[in-house]
């Protein structure tokens, strides 16, 4: 999974909240997985595919590019 725009990446939808995911959870297609606030926007974004999430690849608060690998997902 890739980062489909340049922003910052969040892993819960707030500070106190917890994350969308955790490596070793199942995920279906169109499941949020994470935020990416672009120019003060929170962008929702979604699993490609279904799958099991293999390796988180981003820290919480980092800034990523464009088609920066996020996560690990092997299909199922």
């Amino acid at each position: 999974m890739r980062a489909p725009i340049v922003g910052t990446f969040y892993r819960a939808p707030a500070p106190d909240a917890p994350p969308y995911v955790e490596e070793g959870d199942r995920v279906e297609k169109g499941q949020v997985l994470c935020i990416i606030e672009a120019m003060k926007l929170m962008n929702e974004i979604e699993s490609e595919v279904s799958g099991i999430v293999k390796k988180i690849l981003v820290k919480n608060g980092e800034p990523v590019e464009y088609g920066q690998p996020l996560f690990l997902i092997q299909p199922l």
